[in-house]
C-alpha cells in the first residue's frame, strides 16, 4: 500500500541552503492520465539546482536574482521539490498506461517539453524547476519520459549519475556544433557531470576530446577517453599548450562550460591557423562557472566566422539516443558519492566546495532507500 504522505526536501524561496526544508508530510502525487508514479531511489544533483535556488539566471541585468525562465513567465514557484535526474521504480500508473509497467526501473528524461515531438526545444523547462522533481520519496511523471533501463550491472545511483540533465546537455552541445568524427574538441570544466559526459560522447561519435581541468584529475579523465589533459591553473600561453598536444592543429570546436575571461583564449585555440580548417570555428556554451560576463571583440567573431551556440537542454530524440547508449553499455557512470536526502544541506556545501578528488556526480538518495541504494557509494565519513 502506498501511503498518503512522503518525505521531501522543499525549496521555499531564493537564497542559501537554509531555504531547503526537510519535510515529512508532503502529499504523495497522484499519477494523471499518461503518467506513472515512481518511488525514487536516487536523484543526481546538478549545478542548476544551486543556481535556481540562488537565483543566478539573469539574462538582462547581470545583478538580477531570478529563476530560469524562457517561456515569458517564471515557472519556479515555492515550495518546490528540486532534483532533475531521477531513477526509481514504477509503483502505480495513471489512466491509459499499461499496468505491466509497474515494477520497472527507469531513468527520467528531465525536460518539460512545450509540445509533443519536435527536433527543437526553444522554451526549455525541467522537473525540479517548473514541476516537482526527485528530492523526495515519490514523483509523478509522463510514462513516455520514464525510460525503462534494466542493466543489472548498473546500480540505481550509478544510473542516476548518467542522468539527462548532464548527458543530454552534452549531446546537444555536440550536435548543435555539428561535431564530426576525427575533429579535435576542447572540453572545459571536464571533471564535472557535463564535462565527463562530453568526453565519453566525443569518443562514441569518433571525435577527439581534449580536457581542461585540474592536473591532479588527469588519470581518471584519461581513463574516460581524454586525448590530453590541460591544466586550468596554467592558462599562460594556452594556445601554445594546445598546439603541443594536437600536433599543431587548431581545435575544431570548443565545448565551453566555464565562460568568463577564459572564453577569449578558447577562441584563440580555434583561429590560429585558419588555412588548415575544414569547417567554421564553433563554440558551444552551456555554463558560466568561471564568470557570467566575457569581454570579446566582435570583430574576432565575425572576421574569423566563429559560430556560437548557446545550449540549454535538448530534444526527445537526443534523450532516446542516450538511453539506447546506456542500455547498450556504451556510456559509463561517473559517480563521485551519494548523500542521504535529509543531508542535502551538507551535499550542497560539499558540491560548492568540491576538493581535488571530486570527479563526476553526487547522487541524493531518500533515507528509506539509503541502505540499499546509497550506503555503497557514501563518502567514508558518512
Amino acid at each position: 500500500m502506498i501511503q498518503k504522505t512522503m518525505k521531501a526536501m522543499l525549496l521555499t524561496g531564493h537564497g542559501g541552503v537554509e531555504k531547503l526544508e526537510y519535510t515529512e508530510d508532503v502529499p504523495i502525487p497522484t499519477p494523471g492520465a499518461g503518467e506513472v508514479l515512481v518511488q525514487v531511489t536516487a536523484t543526481a544533483k546538478n549545478n542548476t539546482d544551486r543556481k535556481a535556488r540562488e537565483g543566478l539566471y539573469p539574462t538582462k541585468d547581470k545583478g538580477d536574482v531570478t529563476s530560469f525562465q524562457m517561456g515569458g513567465s517564471a515557472t519556479l514557484t515555492f515550495p518546490r521539490v528540486q532534483g532533475a535526474d531521477v531513477v526509481g521504480r514504477i509503483v502505480a500508473v495513471g489512466q491509459g498506461v499499461e499496468d505491466t509497467r509497474i515494477g520497472q526501473r527507469g531513468l527520467l528524461d528531465f525536460n518539460l517539453y512545450a509540445d509533443d515531438r519536435r527536433d527543437i526545444n526553444l522554451t526549455p523547462d525541467y522537473y525540479g524547476h517548473g514541476a516537482d522533481g526527485g528530492f523526495a520519496e515519490y514523483i509523478a511523471v509522463p510514462s513516455d519520459q520514464f525510460h525503462h533501463v534494466e542493466n543489472a550491472d548498473l546500480a540505481d545511483a550509478e544510473l542516476a549519475a548518467m542522468g539527462m540533465c548532464s548527458y543530454q546537455t552534452a549531446l546537444h552541445m555536440l550536435t548543435s556544433a555539428r561535431v564530426k568524427a576525427g575533429e579535435h574538441i576542447l572540453v572545459t570544466g571536464a571533471s564535472g557531470g557535463v564535462g565527463t559526459a562530453l568526453i565519453q560522447l566525443c569518443r562514441i561519435m569518433g571525435a577527439i576530446p581534449y580536457a581542461l581541468s585540474q592536473r591532479d584529475k588527469a588519470d581518471p579523465l584519461f581513463k574516460l577517453g581524454a586525448e590530453a589533459v590541460l591544466d586550468r591553473s596554467d592558462m599562460d600561453n594556452f594556445t601554445d599548450q594546445v598546439r603541443s598536444v594536437t600536433g599543431g592543429r587548431p581545435i575544431d570546436a570548443v565545448m565551453d562550460l566555464a565562460g568568463g575571461e577564459m572564453t577569449d583564449q578558447f577562441i584563440d585555440t580555434m583561429i590560429f591557423d585558419m588555412n588548415s580548417r575544414n569547417d567554421y570555428p564553433r563554440l558551444s556554451i552551456a555554463g558560466a562557472s568561471a564568470g557570467n560576463v566575457s569581454e570579446i571583440m566582435w570583430t574576432r567573431i565575425y572576421l574569423y566566422q566563429v559560430q556560437v551556440f548557446g545550449v540549454s537542454h535538448g530534444t526527445r530524440e537526443e534523450a532516446e539516443q542516450l538511453v539506447a547508449w546506456i542500455r547498450s553499455g556504451q556510456l559509463k557512470p561517473v559517480l563521485h558519492a551519494a548523500f542521504r536526502l535529509s543531508e542535502l544541506h551538507e551535499a550542497e556545501r560539499y558540491f560548492v566546495n568540491r576538493n581535488s578528488n571530486y570527479l563526476g556526480k553526487i547522487v541524493i538518495v531518500p533515507d528509506a532507500q539509503w541502505a540499499e541504494h546509497g550506503a555503497p557509494f557514501a563518502l567514508e565519513k558518512s
